[in-house]
């Protein structure tokens, strides 16, 4: 996918509205999981991404700085993120419980 004519979210459209469901690819433009919520209370808001499974099945939940990830929209206004890590790394992080 050409993320390059995509438009970057202004900080403004990080919501929990906007970014629940948004797809999160990996450094090989690899789908590695979908957000399920966001945790605004700390100083840095935190994204909670649902890693592996299918469909929602047998994944695994992990947090991450939303500031790791690249929030964007494409020409149809669908939203999703980029980020340098793999699915494996993901997956080696620590589960979130809520």
């Amino acid at each position: 996918m050409d993320h390059s004519t995509h438009t970057r979210l202004s900080p403004a459209e990080l919501t929990e509205s906007n970014l629940v469901g948004a797809t999160i690819y990996g450094a090989d433009d690899e789908k590695i999981g979908t957000i399920s919520h966001l945790h605004q209370g700390g100083a840095v808001p935190q994204a909670v991404v649902d890693v592996g499974g299918f469909l929602g099945i047998g994944s695994k939940p992990v947090m991450v700085s939303l500031g790791e990830l690249n929030m964007m929209r494409d020409h149809t206004g669908s939203i999703h993120g980029m980020t340098s890590w793999t699915k494996e790394q993901l997956e080696n992080f620590p589960e979130h419980r809520h």
